[in-house]
């Protein structure tokens, strides 16, 4: 009986945190069909429903060129840091490296560093090298803040893949780079796409260093693009609730088609080490 009172308790726990989440996405969602009459009503429905604000999001602004940038940049990030996560988590959880405390030590200090510390640094190297507005400068920023994250998470589900499959492939004449890409990445797939994830939702999402970066509209991201819609005296939030929304979207996907995989990638990070 009790067993079953606290598994009820637990339902309805799940069911408080998802509404808790679920309504601010749905008002976001409900207000971007919202007229500019409409959009300061309390409604839960749009009471006149239009698709002007996704319309004006394209067309008034420059939302289109928003998304492209942000999807080379998180693209291009994403798979950066991939690539050098998988070499350094392996070289790090599975190669038999002198003074591996104290580098993992420093890549969990490094990710916890608050990233306006060092927003004038970036700054400063990406004028000095002429990579101010451009992809390149911020692709090369967001890898290495990212790139800490990724190497612990990567690092930590190695340790858990068995040694035995990695010493039959040494005795069958497999180079350590042969062996990472034919036998460790396939049982690894599911840490791969937790850090992927996280990757690419934070490139998306990440704000300050793209201000800072890249002030040309032409190489502005979502998040800038979205925060300088509007002028001196106007707001058009139906317009901004609209981008938003569909800026919202390709992140949800991942999520919900690879939520299984990020699932089992968390968890194994969690418990090895």
């Amino acid at each position: 009986m009790a067993g079953k009172r606290r598994l009820s308790w637990f339902h309805v726990a799940a069911v408080v945190i998802a509404l808790f989440i679920a309504l601010p996405l749905y008002w976001l969602i409900a207000s971007s069909f919202k007229g500019a009459g409409d959009i300061t009503s309390a409604a839960a429905f749009p009471p006149h429903p239009s698709g002007a604000n996704y319309v004006s999001a394209f067309s008034g602004y420059s939302f289109g060129t928003y998304l492209a940038n942000s999807a080379i940049v998180s693209v291009a990030t994403t798979a950066a840091v991939l690539c050098l996560g998988t070499l350094a988590g392996y070289a790090l959880g599975r190669l038999p490296l002198r003074g591996k405390t104290a580098v993992m030590t420093a890549l969990l200090m490094i990710s916890l560093f608050p990233t306006i510390a060092v927003v004038a640094p970036l700054y400063l190297l990406m004028r000095d090298i002429g990579w101010l507005n451009s992809y390149q400068g911020l692709i090369l920023a967001y890898t290495a803040l990212m790139l800490p994250f990724a190497i612990w998470i990567l690092r930590n589900y190695f340790l858990g893949i068995p040694r035995e499959m990695e010493e039959v492939a040494y005795l069958d004449g497999a180079s350590p780079l042969r062996t990472v890409v034919s036998v460790i990445l396939p049982q690894a797939l599911p840490g791969l796409f937790t850090a992927g994830i996280f990757t690419f939702v934070a490139s998306c999402t990440e704000f300050i260093v793209a201000l800072s970066l890249n002030s040309a509209d032409r190489y502005r991201t979502i998040p800038v693009g979205i925060a300088l819609f509007g002028g001196q005296f106007t707001t058009p939030y139906g317009t901004i609730f609209a981008a938003s929304a569909v800026a919202m979207l390709p992140i949800a996907i991942l999520v919900l088609v690879f939520r299984r995989a990020v699932v089992s990638g968390l968890t194994a990070g969690a418990v090895k080490g």
